[in-house]
């Protein structure tokens, strides 16, 4: 059994097709990361807002908990 590259350089050129190679795998890691950080912040901005909903709900009750007692 043969190796089908016999030096990194040779692996990095993937028989002159490597630019092509090691540019779609850029581009994929790329948009993966990106869509990692976009969600991560669309999550963080979200709990951020449900938070905020809920402390105005919850003042609306007991705002309307304390008018209906006096």
């Amino acid at each position: 059994m043969q190796p089908y590259f016999y030096s990194v350089s040779e692996f990095i050129a993937m028989g002159k097709h490597g630019v092509f190679v090691w540019s779609c795998w850029a581009i994929t890691v790329g948009v993966v990361l990106a869509f990692i950080f976009y969600s991560r912040r669309q999550r963080q901005a979200l709990i951020k807002q449900l938070t905020i909903q809920q402390a105005r709900q919850a003042q609306r009750t007991a705002n309307t908990s304390n008018s209906t007692t006096e």
